[in-house]
């Protein structure tokens, strides 16, 4: 794209001058404030700085030996050495046009694709998914997408918890206060009954504790009849995730749970002891920070007194394994906010084991789902808030919103829009703010028609839609040059432009509020030109020129809802 071809030019300038510069940092972005220009870059004023220059002599010399002539009007020296960029419409208009005839979508396939395995989801056997899973699945997800639009090798793994020590309590009441009616109406809700049920009785009673402890050493050992009831929690569970993924539109490519490394853990442990990194403490086997002042008063525990492994030695377990399987450029970890300290102990760890490796290790993390009253999200009764109850609630919620507006609309038709608005809804309010921040949960503010919702981006793609609705018969959208004499077309067409930068930048900071902010920023432009620029009461070439702008906003804002994980619908 053309940001692509002048951020080229711009490093082949400062090259000829500075051959031994580094010029991985001089990018060319979009202009902050448009009226300065469409394009700006601001890292000559350091690369000056660093050779005691002054930067804007600098950024003069540097224009002196820039050749963009072919996409830019003008290129001036701002600031204190700013370039700003301003674009031809003939070089816009040459973009537009191979877009409509299909050569691009505004982003580029990557030439070198790198290999990228995502964990995300990752919940607990025997435990019903809760509103806290939402945020890693849809957040992994949409990453997932992402990557993959742009040409990267994605590979999804669903780590879930299916064994550890909950298994213990699990079995005993299984085998003691199992209700197989309950079971077969709501597996998991009769197995987390269980669990609190001998939970509960084990903080009283030491024979419970025993027996506990007796039934988790069988399963450890092999003992058939505890396998068989341990692959059946897992079965009744996978079942159920399944359906709550299918809801969400989401899968994996692989669900490689805790239990898949467990004969790869004494392994682990023994090689750490024996190479120093881990030392012998009351029994423990514990990995000291010493050398890294944000860990060093926070050792990890790869190996508790009674001889087991837990979260760390499994992790380190998995990534080995990913490291020898698919040979990734890059493993991100999908999770709440409160793990940041293991997975730092986790990557510095793994690095001191396997000090060879060239992984990118990056914990993506993000905050919590508040109530409107500032508390975790919970219901009324101070429960944690399933996620199919959720996804019911989303559905219904949106399909009153259709019923009252389409009143005359079948029911099959609301409920398949009631369907793709509310799960959309759900997903896009997650996604929309910054994943580091916590967010309040409001369903009036998501299932809103105005302001940066899902509704109303898959509105403004409705509208689209309707347009071409109105058309008789087939057009063909591919003019040969678009003039954009209005100023809402050349904004509009401009901000097509920025789409594949988003993309990369969403991919390089994990962060899709990015791409929601430009779609909503795009379906806003879109408005303004559709208001003040006529379309079908346009004539002859004019008229082609503006149906394939609303063609080429449709496409991008379909891709973009998709690639977050939004269906889109024709009709609202």
């Amino acid at each position: 794209m053309i940001q692509l071809n002048l951020q080229e030019g711009l490093q082949k300038a400062v090259l000829s001058l500075m051959p031994d510069a580094n010029i991985s940092s001089i990018l060319v972005r979009p202009c902050p404030d448009l009226k300065f220009g469409d394009y700006q870059a601001n890292a000559l004023i350091g690369l000056a700085k660093r050779n005691k220059m002054d930067p804007r002599k600098f950024a003069e010399q540097v224009i002196d030996k820039l050749d963009v002539s072919e996409f830019c009007e003008l290129v001036e020296v701002a600031g204190p050495g700013f370039l700003n960029f301003r674009l031809k419409t003939e070089s816009i208009s040459d973009v537009l046009v191979r877009a409509c005839k299909g050569e691009h979508l505004f982003f580029s396939i990557e030439k070198k694709p790198r290999t990228i395995v995502i964990d995300y989801s990752s919940p607990n056997v025997a435990k019903p998914m809760h509103v806290g899973h939402i945020r890693s699945t849809i957040l992994g997800y949409t990453l997932a997408k992402v990557f993959r639009l742009l040409g990267h090798k994605v590979v999804t793994d669903n780590h879930i918890g299916d064994w550890g020590t909950q298994f213990g309590k699990l079995l005993v009441g299984w085998k003691e206060n199992l209700d197989k009616n309950a079971l077969s109406v709501d597996a998991l809700h009769e197995m987390e009954r269980l669990y609190k049920l001998v939970n509960a009785a084990c903080d009283n009673d030491e024979v419970v504790l025993d027996r506990v402890r007796h039934e988790l050493v069988k399963l450890q050992d092999g003992d058939e009849e505890n396998l068989i009831i341990w692959r059946k929690m897992i079965e009744l569970s996978r079942h159920q995730f399944d359906e709550i993924y299918s809801r969400l539109k989401v899968d994996f490519d692989e669900t490689l749970g805790e239990s898949f490394y467990n004969d790869r853990l004494k392994r682990i442990v023994d090689e750490l002891f024996e190479r120093g990194i881990a030392e012998e403490s009351e029994g423990a086997k514990i990995v000291y920070f010493n050398e890294s002042k944000a860990l060093k008063k926070h050792p990890a525990m790869v190996q508790k007194s009674d001889g087991a492994a837990n979260y760390t030695t499994t992790d380190l377990a998995t990534l080995e394994y990913r490291q020898n399987s698919w040979q990734p450029s890059e493993v991100i970890y999908v999770t709440d906010g409160r793990q940041q300290l293991h997975f730092q102990q986790l990557f510095e760890l793994y690095t001191r084991w396997k000090p060879e490796h060239a992984m990118k290790l990056n914990h993506v993390w993000f905050g919590a789902i508040l109530g409107e009253d500032g508390k975790p999200f919970k219901t009324r009764s101070g429960e944690i808030v399933r996620l199919n109850y959720l996804l019911n609630e989303a559905e219904q919620r949106a399909f009153d919103v259709v019923t009252e507006k389409n009143p005359d609309m079948g029911e099959n038709e609301r409920r398949e829009i009631a369907r793709v608005v509310g799960i959309g809804a759900l997903k896009y309010a997650d996604l929309s703010g910054n994943r580091q921040s916590d967010y309040v949960f409001s369903w009036d503010n998501m299932l809103s028609l105005v302001g940066n919702t899902a509704p109303y981006l898959l509105y403004a793609y409705t509208r689209i839609c309707s347009i071409f609705r109105k058309l008789d018969g087939e057009i063909i959208l591919k003019p040969k040059f678009f003039t954009l004499a209005q100023a809402e077309e050349l904004t509009l067409a401009k901000h097509l432009l920025r789409f594949g930068l988003v993309l990369e930048q969403v991919g390089d900071e994990c962060r899709p509020n990015f791409l929601c902010n430009y779609l909503y920023e795009l379906a806003g432009y879109y408005a303004s030109f559709y208001e003040n620029c006529p379309v079908l009461q346009a004539e002859g070439e004019i008229r082609i020129q503006r149906l394939a702008l609303c063609d080429l906003t449709g496409k991008v804002l379909k891709t973009g809802l998709e690639t977050l994980g939004l269906e889109t619908t024709e009709r609202m």
